[in-house]
């Protein structure tokens, strides 16, 4: 498994997004109050992704080994993800 998640966009670009990464940034009102209280919400380096489910045109609701599924990833932050230099399985620091 490559525990990547690779995302061809309409110009042509393309973005690899590690499944840890995505966990680790995953913007649900329980991550974002895990973040704040600076307690970890789950997850870590051997997090898979095991769903992903289009939410219309908004973008994917991600769920993960670990029993998360409360995060809804729009496009836009997919893309920032993509672009944002922390990919191909590093964690954000």
């Amino acid at each position: 498994m490559s525990r990547l998640l690779c995302i061809e966009w309409d110009d042509g670009t393309e973005s690899t997004l590690s499944h840890a990464l995505l966990r680790a940034r995953c913007r649900c009102a329980f991550c974002e109050r895990a973040a704040r209280a600076g307690e970890e919400s789950g997850g870590g380096t051997g997090v898979v992704l095991t769903e992903a489910h289009a939410i219309a045109d908004t973008g994917l609701n991600l769920v993960f080994s670990d029993g998360h599924r409360r995060g809804i990833y729009p496009w836009a932050y997919l893309r920032e993800l993509g672009t944002s230099g922390g990919i191909q399985g590093d964690l954000p620091s």
